[in-house]
């Protein structure tokens, strides 16, 4: 048994997005107040792994968790999706941190947060710790075997993982065959649905629910929504059985 708590399930903007009136940016409803997609794993022995470390980590993890950190797992080097590891600081000062990404995400880590990887004795810099990981490699992270799985966002190669009977894949707009096979018949999915229209970069909604589809999981979460999907209450309506839009502080268990 592990739990998944959604972190954060807004793309890159964040929903209300600044400077936008639209209905949902209006919204009152908590579920259509969406903070940058990131997501925390808690093990059945306690332990606590990110999913993904945005720009909002700070506020998410005093919210959610704020208490050690086990590992962190990258899928790609957008800002949204490791804008927020200095925040992880203050964590990593008793342990050590150990963060897994593909070799290209740790070049621009090191690039963007050069202090962080220096190795420099210069005080209260974070102790985190690089590790670089290979498709369907599975690692150990915290006591858990987790693979990670290709999947290409617009033309970029970036990373899902396989964490036991979960399936986690964000910002993705192919996924290729075996991909497809490694996590066919999964208990549970996550997965990327950015809008109704189609973009070049992102699943829309329609490639969203075919990619379930053929995944055939017992139930999926999307995530990674704009505004332009519009309020949750009514593109909940567009789902089919055994899908759900993910929101801000849902905590399912697996």
């Amino acid at each position: 048994m592990m739990k998944l708590t959604f972190l954060g399930t807004g793309t890159s903007t964040g929903i209300p997005v600044l400077g936008c009136t639209c209905e949902t940016c209006r919204s009152t409803d908590p579920k259509d107040r969406r903070l940058r997609t990131s997501a925390l794993l808690t093990t059945d022995a306690g332990r606590h792994i990110i999913i993904d470390c945005g720009p909002d980590m700070r506020s998410q993890l005093l919210q959610h968790h704020n208490g050690s950190i086990d590992g962190v797992i990258i899928t790609h080097s957008h800002y949204d999706h490791i804008g927020g590891v200095d925040d992880l600081r203050t964590l990593s000062y008793a342990n050590g941190i150990d963060l897994y990404c593909r070799r290209d995400v740790a070049d621009d880590l090191r690039r963007a947060l050069p202090y962080c990887f220096n190795n420099s004795n210069y005080p209260n810099i974070p102790r985190l710790r690089l590790n670089i990981i290979n498709e369907f490699e599975t690692i150990e992270v915290a006591g858990m075997a987790i693979t990670p799985l290709p999947v290409t966002h617009g033309a970029l190669p970036i990373l899902g993982y396989r964490i036991g009977n979960l399936a986690y894949i964000t910002d993705a707009t192919v996924i290729p065959d075996e991909t497809i096979d490694a996590i066919k018949g999964i208990d549970t999915l996550v997965i990327n649905a950015l809008r109704i229209k189609p973009n070049p970069t992102h699943m829309n909604l329609e490639q969203s629910l075919a990619a379930i589809e053929r995944i055939a999981p017992r139930r999926a979460y999307l995530i990674h929504m704009s505004h332009q999907m519009g309020l949750h209450a009514q593109a909940s309506q567009l789902l089919p059985d055994g899908v759900s839009f993910a929101f801000d502080g849902l905590g399912i268990t697996i």
